[in-house]
């Protein structure tokens, strides 16, 4: 079901979501210990306060159920070789399945379908050989059927022969590919970390444990439909790519049984919205596997869940007008305001926001 059309022209223009940050804001390195990031919290429908990652515990309650995307990021940059010798740069978007990747390709453009590229030390005797299979013209790249020369795996070959990718914004760090991994990683499948996840460490889990705080988990592999820029004038007309989620059996009941005791559900990061709610587009949460492609803006009526745990945005996102539909538009703005006044960090190695339920809009 689609959000319903906001009353006021303002919350659909593109111009709406705009804000002007400073450069020198945006984070090019993370903080050491991850849970020493600052943390923006808002807690009621005009208040906010300013605290650091480490003092969830002390914001959380007993019976709070926190929902994490366990995706883990893989080297999705991959140098490769034309049969000619040319270099050509393959930046993978989206497992389409049986080896087939959607993937940006750089010189892409004569590369067209039936041409091959090889990865590895020696390009006459590849490891991993791509052939373009067909042309994507919501992305401008390229479909490729890759086929390992040996017994490993494909996933193998990634780790081995590319590299992770951090996002363009990040032009200067000392941070290791790990850093850019959340230390619950597991389904390899991103091309993007759910950057709301970095801010935990084993020994904060830890301590929310003991004070009764669950976990539960879903997967969303971060693709193109994350960092796709909003480019029409007026959001409603933008199209979301679809990405797929595993919502499984286990966690709908744990957020059922969260919620039937009086807990609250809070997700941590907007992929982890996307993905619960999109599980539960058809009226309540299920249990589902495979594609979603919803957009969420202010007037959509969350069903899912009750709190988020976010990392500043960019401006014109639709991560930013996700969040916005939890709050309202002028509100996070104005956040984000005191946040570069108060000199937070932004976007994928910057602080976090945490917003409770009772700052929700209802």
């Amino acid at each position: 079901m689609s959000p319903e059309i906001p009353n006021s022209s303002s919350e659909y223009s593109l111009a709406a979501y705009q804000y002007s940050l400073p450069p020198e804001k945006i984070a090019q390195t993370p903080v050491t210990p991850r849970d020493a990031s600052r943390l923006l919290v808002v807690d009621s429908a005009s208040t906010h306060r300013h605290h650091r990652f480490c003092d969830l515990p002390t914001l959380l309650q007993p019976g709070d159920l926190l929902v994490l995307n366990d995706t883990r990021v893989i080297p999705a940059r991959l140098l490769g070789y034309k049969p000619s010798g040319a270099q050509v740069e393959v930046f993978l978007l989206e497992d389409q399945g049986d080896n087939r990747w959607l993937a940006l390709v750089r010189p892409g453009r004569r590369l067209k379908p039936g041409a091959t590229v090889h990865f590895g030390p020696n390009p006459d005797q590849p490891d991993l050989v791509a052939q373009v299979l067909d042309t994507d013209p919501d992305t401008s790249g390229r479909l490729l059927k890759f086929e390992p020369q040996s017994s490993e795996s494909l996933f193998a070959l990634f780790e081995r022969l590319g590299e992770v990718p951090l996002p363009p914004y990040i032009t200067d760090t000392a941070a290791s590919p790990e850093q850019y991994q959340t230390v619950y990683a597991e389904a390899p499948g991103a091309v993007a970390a759910p950057t709301a996840g970095l801010h935990f460490t084993p020994e904060l889990f830890e301590r929310l444990e003991e004070m009764g705080v669950g976990r539960s988990r879903i997967t969303l592999h971060v693709g193109v439909g994350t960092f796709r820029p909003v480019e029409t004038d007026n959001i409603l007309d933008h199209k979301m790519h679809g990405e797929w989620i595993d919502v499984s059996a286990e966690t709908v009941a744990q957020i059922h049984a969260t919620k039937a005791r009086g807990g609250r559900v809070i997700a941590v990061g907007t992929t982890v919205v996307r993905a619960l709610e999109g599980a539960a587009q058809g009226g309540e949460l299920q249990p589902y596997q495979g594609k979603v492609n919803l957009f969420i803006y202010p007037g959509y009526q969350y069903r899912a869940i009750d709190g988020l745990i976010t990392n500043f945005h960019l401006p014109g996102s639709s991560l930013l007008m996700l969040v916005s539909a939890l709050i309202g538009r002028e509100r996070l703005l104005g956040l984000y305001e005191d946040a570069i006044a108060q000199d937070y960090r932004f976007y994928s190695f910057g602080d976090a926001m945490l917003i409770l339920p009772e700052a929700v809009q209802r």
